[in-house]
C-alpha cells in the first residue's frame, strides 16, 4: 500500500467531494426536470380539456343559435303563406261571389228557386208555414208564386240568394239561403298541397 501525501489525499477528496456534488446536483436537476415534464403535461392536459370543453360549448350555443334562428324563421314563414292563402282565400270567395251574382241573373237560378220552393212546401205536410226569398229576388215574387201556387214574403234579411222557410207549428228552419252555404264552405275551405302546406 501506498502512501499518500497530505496534498494528494486532500486532492484525492476534494475529486471525491467534487464527483459526489455532481452527482447530487444531476440527480436533483433530474428530478427538477422529471417535476417540471409532469407539471407541463398536467398543463397541456388542463389547457386541452378548457379548450375541448370550450369548444363544446360553443357548439351548443351555435346549435342553439341555428335552431332559434330557423325557428324564427318558420314562424315568418307560417305567417307569411297564412297571410298569403288569406288573402287568396278572399280573392276566391269574391269571385265566387261574383259567379254567383252573374248565376242569379239566369233562368236557371229561377228554376231552382221554384225547386227549393216545392222542397220546401212538400216538407210541410200542410203545415202553415212562410217562405221567404231573398230581396234581391223580390222582381220575380209574382213569377215564383204563379209557377209554385205559394205564397213568397220578400225577407228583411238579405240572405244573399235562395229560399227560406219557417214551419211555426214544429218550429223548423228550412235553409236552401246562399250565405249559409258560402259561410259553411268559407270557414271549411283550406288550401291542399305543396311543401308544408296543409
Amino acid at each position: 500500500m501506498t502512501c499518500l501525501t497530505v496534498d494528494e489525499r486532500i486532492k484525492h477528496l476534494r475529486v471525491k467531494a467534487m464527483e459526489e456534488a455532481r452527482s447530487e446536483a444531476n440527480a436533483i436537476i433530474k428530478q427538477h426536470e422529471d417535476a417540471l415534464r409532469q407539471l407541463a403535461k398536467q398543463h397541456e392536459e388542463e389547457v386541452k380539456r378548457q379548450m375541448e370543453t370550450r369548444i363544446k360549448a360553443e357548439e351548443v350555443s351555435a346549435k342553439q343559435q341555428l335552431n332559434m334562428a330557423m325557428s324564427k324563421a318558420q314562424l315568418e314563414l307560417k305567417r307569411e303563406i297564412g297571410a298569403t292563402q288569406f288573402e287568396l282565400k278572399k280573392e276566391l270567395f269574391q269571385e265566387v261571389e261574383e259567379k254567383l251574382n252573374a248565376y242569379m241573373q239566369t233562368p236557371e237560378y229561377k228554376k231552382l228557386l221554384v225547386t227549393y220552393i216545392e222542397k220546401a212546401a212538400g216538407f210541410s205536410s200542410g203545415e202553415e208555414m212562410t217562405i221567404y226569398i231573398n230581396p234581391s229576388d223580390e222582381r220575380w215574387k209574382e213569377y215564383l208564386e204563379e209557377h209554385t201556387g205559394m205564397k213568397l214574403t220578400v225577407s228583411k234579411e238579405d240572405f244573399v240568394g235562395g229560399v227560406r222557410a219557417v214551419i211555426h207549428e214544429r218550429n223548423i228552419l228550412i235553409d236552401y239561403a246562399f250565405k249559409g252555404a258560402l259561410e259553411n264552405e268559407s270557414r271549411k275551405f283550406s288550401f291542399k298541397g305543396g311543401a308544408g302546406i296543409d
